[in-house]
């Protein structure tokens, strides 16, 4: 049985009022539908959770996922300690006394969707073994990050004609969106992770069929380099951009963002790319007579 207190007055609240009132959680095919019972501050309503045959969110730790019926549950939970702590005398003590153990938040969501989310308080004599998964919350903190492609920079520039055989110079404007380090953390319950994300390399697709693998963001034209080559990031075109569509190569910059994470006493590694386009016009020098 789930419990959830309301702290409303008898006054104020009836017993249908209450049961109208209550969120109640999807469940699987098969499973048999809840039940609500309500008084006047107390609601009991039965849902399915890990380690408990198929009955609520168990309080106390959670117990397993298999479930009585060899079913693995849908439900996970994870676990807060209270702060601050309830008074002396609160039902959440569940007949204990403060110090004796403690009372803790219990949040259990049904298949992962928080719009299921059940939340009571439960005590316990020793920390809960939250059910979250380390790289689950790494992926929520690379979500923060809002990574993006390279901001192409690019000579011969959109609007300039470059020739055939002059050196072609790429970059990425730096920041933490798209070259890194970008660091974000994400929490469920006691459980902090925090992932840093850095673009290891940059692969150019230069349109001809060629690409070029860069390890750095690049150097950035200046005008006072002449017709020097790139010292990091550059390419020579064999031929024009005649004859493609619009007269111009299309580049692609492909941008892989590797990520380290560490909490809970675990760390892993997450790849992910990025991309970014434009367009480059080259010509084909002609010789004079």
């Amino acid at each position: 049985m789930l419990t959830r207190r309301s702290a409303a007055t008898a006054a104020a609240l009836t017993a249908a009022a209450l049961t109208l009132a209550l969120p109640v959680p999807a469940y699987a095919d098969g499973d048999d539908s809840p039940g609500a019972h309500c008084g006047l501050f107390t609601c009991q309503v039965e849902a399915d959770s890990p380690g408990s045959d198929g009955k609520a969110p168990s309080g106390h730790g959670g117990g397993d996922n298999s479930g009585g019926r060899g079913k693995k549950s849908k439900w996970s939970c994870t676990y807060k300690r209270a702060a601050p702590q309830p008074p002396a005398g609160s039902l959440d003590w569940e007949g204990h006394k403060p110090g004796d153990g403690a009372v803790y938040e219990q949040t259990c969501s049904y298949g992962g969707d928080s719009a299921y989310d059940v939340i009571r308080m439960v005590w316990a004599a020793d920390p809960p073994k939250g059910g979250v998964d380390p790289a689950v919350l790494a992926q929520r903190a690379v979500d923060k990050m809002r990574l993006r492609g390279p901001a192409i920079g690019i000579v011969p520039k959109a609007g300039d004609k470059g020739l055939v055989g002059l050196p072609v110079w790429m970059w990425t404007t730096t920041s933490p969106e798209t070259y890194g380090p970008n660091t974000a953390t994400a929490s469920a319950g006691a459980v902090t992770v925090t992932a840093t994300a850095k673009v290891s390399q940059i692969v150019w697709d230069m349109g001809d069929g060629h690409q070029v693998t860069c390890t750095t963001a690049g150097t950035p034209f200046k005008a006072s380099y002449g017709k020097q080559s790139s010292p990091d990031c550059g390419y020579r075109y064999r031929h024009s951009s005649k004859d493609e569509p619009g007269k111009k190569y299309p580049v692609t910059a492909t941008s892989t963002w590797t990520i380290d994470w560490r909490g809970a006493g675990q760390s892993g590694q997450l790849t992910q790319t990025r991309q970014s386009q434009t367009q480059v016009s080259i010509g084909q020098l002609k010789a004079l007579n």
